[in-house]
Parts: C-alpha cells; sequence; structure tokens
C-alpha cells in the first residue's frame, strides 16, 4: 500500500471502537497494521454488532479493512513470545486495554522497549492512565453521558 505512512508497521492490540478507528485510519495512510486478536475472537461483544452482511458484521468488517490479522493467545508463554517478536520488529504498537492490562500480559512499554527501544508506545483509555478513574472501563456512550 501507498500513502505518507508506507514505512510504518503497526502491531494493534486495539478492540471495541476508538483503537480500531485509530488504527484503521493509520492503515489508511499507508502503514501496515497487523490486528492482533484472540483464538476465536468472534465471540466478543463488538464482533456481534449488527447490521450483518452474509453473516458478519459489518461494524468490526469496516473498522478491520487495510488490515492483516493474527491470532494469539496472549496468556500462553508461546503466545507472548510470539507477540514479542513481532513487537520487536514493529514501529508502533496501539492498545486500549483497562491500565495495567498489558504490563500483566508481559507486553507493557517497559517489557516491549527492551526488545524494541526505538517502539512508539500508543495506549488509548477513557478516563487517561492516573487517576481515580483509569481503571474503569469506558465507551463512547460513557463519554457522551
Amino acid at each position: 500500500m501507498s500513502g505518507p505512512l508506507s514505512d510504518v508497521r503497526v502491531l494493534d492490540f486495539t478492540h471495541a471502537m476508538a483503537g480500531p478507528f485509530g488504527s484503521m485510519v493509520l492503515a489508511d495512510l499507508g502503514a501496515e497494521v497487523i490486528l492482533v486478536s484472540r483464538p476465536n475472537e468472534r465471540d466478543d461483544r463488538e464482533r456481534g454488532l449488527g447490521p450483518y452482511l452474509f453473516g458478519r458484521s459489518t461494524y468490526r468488517f469496516s473498522l478491520e479493512r487495510g488490515k492483516k490479522n493474527i491470532q494469539i493467545d496472549l496468556k500462553h508463554p508461546d503466545g507472548l513470545e510470539l507477540a514479542l517478536k513481532l513487537a520487536e520488529k514493529a514501529d508502533v504498537i496501539t492498545e486500549n486495554f483497562l491500565p495495567g492490562t498489558m504490563e500483566r500480559l508481559g507486553l507493557g512499554y517497559e517489557a516491549v522497549s527492551k526488545r524494541n527501544p526505538r517502539i512508539v508506545y500508543a495506549s488509548i483509555s477513557g478516563h487517561g492512565q492516573t487517576g481515580p478513574y483509569a481503571k474503569r472501563g469506558a465507551f463512547d456512550i460513557v463519554a457522551q453521558a
């Protein structure tokens, strides 16, 4: 793909809306985006949102356009090692879990930057990374309320 970000590789751990939308824009600008999803992720909440086309959620289909996809069990040691090897070759990591989740998985900034010191690590959260509400999840509708 061509575009201003055609020499950028993004390892994308995002889900729901804000993160996948952001990495979709990066893909639209030419970045190679590799979406890391859980095995059998079709059971996730967002996989079930309609409308549907041929049994597939068009919500997810639109947000995943232009991305490559790999399913990795991040809780398995082999899966963690595979994700770290992918991170070694990435320019950017995007994630939007609750603060602390990537650290618990062994994929936080400190762990990744030891293997790839030039990594740009983008964490998205509804209430920031620190503070009294940091551990609270958020969706667009929560922010609007």
